[in-house]
């Protein structure tokens, strides 16, 4: 049997209304989007790219704990197009999700209004268009939840607030990606990591051509900032680091944790963390920020590596010397899994707190429904490549699956998902979970492929209370962490 790890997570099963919950009394937060293609370099070769407002990546939606949020999409493209707010809370408002499941998607030469309102969240998160694998192709930005200001942060005011958008990148665009996954090819190596939508500095003529435009972001000495890094990519676990500076982590994806330095963190497809950088170096040179690729072979995957630079005001001179060390465990995941371990739930941090049954302590809230999903390596049914979950490989239905429950559609989809994996031959289905309203459930993630997974669940936060090698078995529920796990919306699990 191979190495394989589960993650645990406990979340509340809500049926959500189909009726309006933005509360009047709280202020409303306008944005216009329009998305286009544009053509960008970001590897030094002219490419089409997708761009909000004319920018790649899109602006920051920055908004506060309970504000009523609309944002117009106009698509200009000549796809469909959805925009999901990934790690937002939709409370009674899932329809506003921008999934397949939940919104009938925007035709081209149409728009459309998201509203919906971050009750009771703060943190950091960010959009993408889910769609047609658009997202290989930008329309990415970043989407900021503040405190209230009667809500302390658990830490001192940054002196200033930074975004850094991480992800894999290529070539192609989200087209060439897509036709290829369809005729049952896979993605390949990408061709570069990006960093706010910008390629690497040329830390090194031989893998870096000349003339890419690099990030580059300044700070003044002795300031502390606060980092806000999100892996948007498609497929690619990406290890960050600023060369000489430690990381203090302080919130990922709503929840505050429990503060510790990394001098480097993984930060899987999805995910979103904050940290603390205090520039207490001295300035005699600028220093390299990094984002490189996990699990990989180095020796290949060299110029796959995301390279920007940080600048102090007083800067005397350029960054310098080979970048910083990267983790060297390639076939050795103790030291991620260890990590991903180590960040814990601040739990005596004031403001919105992510469980909805009104208890800090989710440990002894009562489970009622169990749920092990389990995925495998890609299967051919009917002649082509299939993911599958619990042997059930998902299709889409015509109809969203929540406009289907709004006009009562039968035959859209079946409450059918398996509690346990299916032993028999795999099968295409539009099977959904039948969760128990007002419950709290216990889904086990078994990762039996040979890849990296990382799973999302969209409009919710999970508690990631145990992770370990091997299969699951109810003896592992003496492991689980009941007081601090950390609460967020995208998990990795190992292979």
């Amino acid at each position: 049997m191979a190495l394989c790890s589960k993650i645990l997570a406990l979340y509340l099963v809500h049926i959500c209304l189909l009726l309006s919950l933005c509360s009047a009394l709280d202020p409303f937060v306008s944005y216009e989007f329009e998305v286009s293609y544009i053509t960008a370099s970001p590897l030094g070769v002219p490419q089409q790219v997708i761009a909000i407002n004319g920018k790649f990546p899109g602006p920051t939606i920055n908004v506060t704990t309970n504000n009523n949020v609309a944002i117009n999409i106009r698509n200009k493209l000549d796809e469909n197009l959805l925009i999901h707010w990934s790690g937002i809370q939709q409370r009674r408002s899932s329809w506003q999700d921008g999934l397949p499941g939940t919104n009938c998607p925007i035709p081209p030469k149409w728009n459309w209004t998201y509203q919906f309102q971050v009750k009771d969240q703060i943190g950091s998160f960010f959009y993408f268009p889910s769609l047609h694998m658009q997202r290989a192709s930008g329309g990415f930005g970043s989407f900021i939840v503040n405190n209230r200001a009667i809500i302390p942060i658990p830490f001192d005011t940054p002196h200033g607030d930074i975004v850094v958008l991480i992800g894999d990148w290529y070539k192609r665009n989200h087209t060439a990606l897509r036709k290829a996954l369809d005729d049952g090819k896979d993605l390949g190596m990408p061709d570069g990591v990006l960093i706010n939508g910008k390629g690497p500095y040329q830390y090194n003529t031989t893998l870096v051509p000349d003339g890419i435009d690099y990030e580059t972001i300044e700070v003044q000495p002795g300031k502390t900032y606060r980092l806000r890094v999100h892996n948007v990519g498609t497929s690619t676990s990406l290890n960050f680091r600023i060369q000489n500076h430690n990381l203090l982590l302080a919130e990922s994806e709503g929840s505050y944790t429990v503060q510790q330095n990394y001098t480097s963190l993984d930060i899987h497809v999805g995910q979103s963390y904050s940290f603390l950088v205090t520039m207490d170096q001295n300035a005699s040179t600028d220093y390299y920020i990094v984002a490189s690729a996990r699990f990989v072979n180095e020796s290949q995957w060299k110029r796959v590596t995301g390279v920007g630079i940080l600048r102090y005001t007083n800067s005397k001179g350029k960054a310098k010397g080979p970048l910083p060390d990267a983790p060297n465990d390639e076939f050795d995941k103790t030291f991620s899994m260890n990590q991903a371990r180590s960040i814990r739930w601040n739990v005596s941090a004031s403001g919105a707190r992510p469980n909805p049954q009104g208890s800090f302590r989710y440990g002894s809230i009562n489970v009622t429904d169990v749920y092990v999903l389990k995925n495998k390596p890609l299967v051919t049914i009917n002649g082509k490549r299939k993911a599958t979950l619990s042997g059930i490989s998902f299709v889409n239905p015509a109809t969203p699956i929540r406009l289907a429950d709004q006009f009562k559609v039968k035959g859209v989809y079946k409450l059918d998902f398996p509690n346990k994996p299916l032993t028999g031959s795999p099968k295409i289905e539009t099977s959904v979970i039948n969760g128990t309203y007002r419950g709290f459930m216990e889904i086990i993630l078994q990762n039996n492929d040979t890849k990296m997974q990382s799973y999302h669940l969209s409009g919710y936060a999970v508690f990631v209370v145990g992770m370990d090698y091997g299969d699951w078995t109810e003896n592992s529920r003496g492991t689980y962490n009941k007081w601090d796990g950390i609460a967020r919306s995208t998990v990795q699990v190992c292979y």
